[in-house]
């Protein structure tokens, strides 16, 4: 059974930087192309970025150009997002995905 569970969202100020965290099971995470997408309230999916087995990843949206990186320790399991100089707008509930999967999210509230 395939399971992703997110966590390390929280409240941070304006500017701030944290980094959330999802674990995968059910699966070969190694050969597995991963995605980071968010929700924000009253709002559709949003696709942030993608990465491939290795690590490589790109980056979907433009406004977190620049501050949201992915990255995935593959003898963890574990795939990341490091969201840095965060904004009001970057509010959201956050999830990796893999093939239209999601786990139950992290949620990120940027607020000062």
């Amino acid at each position: 059974e395939v399971r992703l569970v997110e966590s390390g969202g929280g409240l941070v100020q304006p500017g701030e930087s944290l980094t959330l965290s999802c674990a995968a099971s059910g699966f070969i995470f190694s050969a597995a192309n991963m995605i980071w997408v968010r929700q924000a309230p009253g709002k559709g999916l949003e696709w942030l970025l993608f990465v491939d087995p290795r690590g490589g990843s790109t980056t979907y949206l433009d406004s977190v150009k620049g501050r949201f990186t992915a990255s995935r320790d593959n003898e963890k399991n574990t795939l990341y997002l490091r969201l840095a100089d965060v904004r009001p707008e970057d509010t959201a509930m956050y999830y990796c995905q893999r093939n239209g999967i999601r786990g139950p999210g992290t949620q990120v509230t940027v607020s000062s």
